[in-house]
């Protein structure tokens, strides 16, 4: 009997402790869901014809913090949200390992569309790793009208703030978490 009742107290002491961990969670993912849709704003405000690749692509993964630093070796992180359709269906990571002549640090966000069907699962499988070939276009008004898929794959960045001078390689990995349902 004293077992059970001491698991008891054990088990309500734990889920005591871990509300807050679930509203700091919450309230993360909020902040995150206001920053992408900002992010968005954003994107659009600095290209008005980027909207039709919001509607016409299988699917996108908004960043819109990515904190960038180097010096001779650098990297770069963030999280965002995935749609497809303009649906959310989760979230995502992002990290870049470069080498070569940098140094500094910005803050940029990015957004990445994926052309069709096998581009989008290939990212839903995190098989997306995106190497010089697949270059980001700064987004100014109508610089998607030009812009092409490579591999499925179209990246546009919008700097933040920062100035990172950089003659580098590397590549960005992606994984995917769908929402729990």
């Amino acid at each position: 009997m004293k077992a059970m009742k001491a698991n008891y107290y054990l088990i309500t002491a734990l889920f005591v402790l871990a509300l807050p961990l679930a509203a700091a969670d919450g309230d993360k993912q909020e902040k995150l869901s206001r920053d992408v849709q900002d992010a968005i704003a954003r994107f659009k405000k600095a290209d008005s014809t980027i909207a039709r690749l919001f509607e016409t692509a299988a699917g996108y993964v908004v960043f819109p913090n990515v904190g960038k630093g180097g010096f001779v070796l650098g990297g770069a992180h963030g999280n965002g949200q995935a749609f497809e359709k303009g649906k959310l269906i989760g979230s995502a990571s992002l990290t870049q390992v470069t080498v070569g002549a940098q140094v500094g640090g910005q803050e940029f966000a990015e957004v990445i569309f994926f052309e069709d069907e096998p581009a989008l699962r290939r990212f839903k499988d995190s098989r997306i790793e995106m190497s010089a070939q697949v270059s980001a276009v700064a987004a100014a008004e109508g610089a998607s009208a030009n812009a092409k898929y490579v591999d499925g794959v179209m990246v546009f960045t919008l700097a933040k703030s920062g100035l990172m001078a950089e003659a580098s390689v590397g590549g960005q990995k992606l994984k995917f978490k769908p929402l729990s349902r």
